[in-house]
């Protein structure tokens, strides 16, 4: 990535600036975008801008300990240009009695009108209600929530994971259902946010009948920041923002499909330049979702936050930092040789940020599958397959980590060595449920014995995009164990989210689906169906079908 390129670009998308703001009960607090005036009455004698609409609702987002992003869009009269001047108030009460923090933020057409706010001086594990307010207009009302201090004893924590969401291809059924949980600390969203085909492009059945704005692929800053516009308006996404925050990466139709650090199979020389492309998508990504903005210090978008002592998380990107471009075909010789998936800068931090970790549970946040999915080879490419990569079997999907056996042994090597336990990978991309066993070799290869697993890895299905068809999904479901002994469960056409659930004994993923999302009527309405799988703390073995965890008060 052209690293001074990318930040130039992106300081359209940063902070809104704070022009005051003011706290009547938390600490002093200094913003990334400058710092904040604290204490005494909000000044409100510039006037704010009339006019001003918060059509794409409110969310929140990379909530830690002290700080979390707040972000609306103020979307101005239309013909309207300049400055637009938004007042942004948080209290720890939903009727705003008493407001411990509020900033005047300003923003314009250089980033959207998006409004961004890193509120700054919060207390650990606290519940927040927070507003937007332009003089003739409020928003509504989101709540927000503070994680738990670093190392501070932390005995539970629930949170839901999402992925994959082509706005033709169904309701938003199953973000009404996340925000029907009210108990939820917050939500892990893989990526495919927003998908970059123009209307038809993308197969399969199309139930909603609005069109796609712009109904052709997005190529260009403005084409990408209408298709989140178009997104955020949707009542189920802004309902599940305002309840939880967000903690988003991208996956690659963000950008474009199957893409790389310098490519994408779905892009071409017709489309311009692909570096212009991947600014643009980056820029309206930043502008658009409540992630915290680059800096010249960090500009890429693996991070990791602590929940108390109870779980460390680490997200990556495995998509646009270092990915190298994907092979066509499994028997290509290159498929032995190291390849970069994550690049070395960000695979060196993924290191460390293992081997530091404290907590009691180590979550890996990422976009593709990383345990094998494979079928027996052809005696023929035998020679070509790496040994430690489950022998005579052959990878179905070059997009995953099967495509970079190499870079995925060292990890697990180091998993071993650093004796690494209670590791859990949550993954999305590929629009269908599973949840596996990470080991270093098939059982296939070694008498049907099975290691201890290194690690397990929970795959939520999409929110909307399409799967395997009735019957073909049944069927492949029944055949994958054969020579695929590792995965454990399987459902490849339902729609849904997990919910984990961690306390200090265990992880258990709950696959929740929603009954229908052809029909706006139906929206939050889940199935009946539950499948639950847990890790107990000291093992990466699966066990299934326990109680449906509790609600949390």
């Amino acid at each position: 990535m052209d690293r001074r390129r990318f930040i130039k670009a992106m300081t359209a998308a940063s902070l809104s600036i704070p022009i005051l703001t003011a706290c009547g009960g938390a600490d002093s607090a200094t913003s990334a975008a400058g710092s904040l005036m604290v204490g005494g009455d909000v000044d409100n004698s510039t006037p704010l801008s009339s006019g001003i609409k918060f059509l794409h609702g409110i969310a929140s987002g990379d909530p830690l300990a002290d700080r979390i992003i707040l972000w609306t869009r103020a979307t101005p009269p239309e013909g309207s240009t300049g400055d637009v001047t938004v007042l942004c108030e948080i209290s720890e009460d939903p009727d705003f009695a008493s407001l411990i923090l509020s900033a005047k933020l300003t923003t314009n057409a250089d980033r959207d009108y998006t409004v961004k706010f890193d509120a700054v001086g919060l207390s650990p594990d606290r519940r927040y209600w927070y507003r937007f307010k332009a003089q003739d207009a409020v928003s509504s009302t989101g709540r927000a929530r503070t994680l738990p201090a670093p190392g501070d004893f932390a005995d539970r924590l629930r949170f839901a994971v999402c992925s994959c969401s082509s706005f033709p291809h169904g309701y938003f059924s199953v973000y009404r259902m996340i925000a029907n949980r009210n108990d939820l600390d917050f939500v892990l969203h893989l990526g495919d946010y927003i998908y970059e085909y123009g209307q038809g492009e993308y197969g399969g059945h199309e139930a909603r009948e609005s069109l796609l704005d712009p109904v052709h692929e997005t190529v260009s800053l403005d084409d990408y920041r209408r298709r989140y516009a178009l997104y955020r308006l949707d009542v189920d996404l802004q309902a599940a923002h305002a309840q939880h925050p967000f903690v988003t990466v991208w996956d690659d139709h963000e950008t474009c499909d199957n893409s790389y650090k310098d490519g994408a199979k779905n892009h071409n020389e017709d489309e311009g330049d692909w570096l212009d492309r991947k600014t643009g998508a980056i820029q309206a990504y930043f502008e658009w979702l409540p992630i915290r903005p680059p800096t010249p210090e960090k500009d890429s978008i693996y991070r990791s936050f602590q929940y108390g002592d109870l779980a460390d998380f680490m997200m990556l990107d495995t998509r646009l930092e270092g990915r190298e471009k994907q092979l066509d075909i499994p028997s290509d010789p290159a498929r032995a040789e190291q390849r970069n998936l994550l690049g070395q800068t960000q695979k060196d931090w993924f290191k460390h940020e293992l081997e530091v970790s404290q907590g009691v549970w180590k979550f890996v946040g990422q976009q593709v599958m990383f345990a094998q999915l494979q079928l027996l080879e052809l005696q023929a490419m035998l020679p070509l397959v790496p040994a430690g990569d489950f022998g005579p079997l052959i990878a179905v999907n070059m997009d995953q980590w099967d495509g970079y056996p190499s870079e995925r042994e060292e990890i697990l090597d180091f998993i071993e060595e650093k004796e690494i336990n209670n590791m859990v990978i949550l993954t999305g991309d590929i629009h269908s449920s599973w949840a596996n066993e990470v080991y270093r070799h098939s059982p296939l290869l070694t008498g049907g014995v099975f290691e201890e697993p290194l690690a397990a890895e929970f795959v939520t299905t999409s929110i909307t995009s399409p799967g395997f068809p009735d019957g073909a999904a049944e069927l492949v479901s029944s055949v994958l164990p054969a020579v695929n002994p590792h995965i454990k469960y399987t459902d490849l056409k339902n729609k849904g989210f997990i919910l984990i659930d961690v306390t200090r004994e265990r992880t258990q993923a709950e696959f929740y689906y929603a009954k229908d999302i052809s029909l706006a009527e139906n929206s939050g309405i889940e199935m009946d169906k539950i499948k639950t799988l847990a890790v107990q703390n000291g093992s990466s073995r699966l066990s299934e079908d326990g109680e449906v965890s509790r609600a949390r008060s």
